[in-house]
């Protein structure tokens, strides 16, 4: 429990200073977010930072899933099997 715990709070963590760095870059950098990427380009910082975020955030749920459904599931198992042989 307290590694999952540990584990979620770390993406938890990371999640949270993604976002809230995001939305201070916006609010204390508009120039920055706002810097197109090449001459002539739609493509600005801001936008290219944005997508970026989904991504990171994609592949922490991924990373979350994976070692959820792999190690946590055998420690849950591990358990029942335990209170189950207890209580017999």
């Amino acid at each position: 429990m307290t590694k999952r715990t540990r584990f979620a709070a770390v993406l938890a963590a990371i999640v949270l200073v993604v976002f809230y760095g995001f939305i201070l870059l916006v609010a204390f950098a508009p120039d920055l977010i706002g810097m197109r990427l090449s001459e002539g380009s739609n493509w600005t910082f801001g936008i290219v930072a944005g997508l970026v975020q989904f991504i990171v955030f994609w592949i922490l749920t991924l990373v979350y899933v994976r070692r959820a459904n792999g190690e946590f599931d055998d420690i849950n198992k591990e358990i029942v099997q335990a209170a189950w042989k207890a209580e017999k």
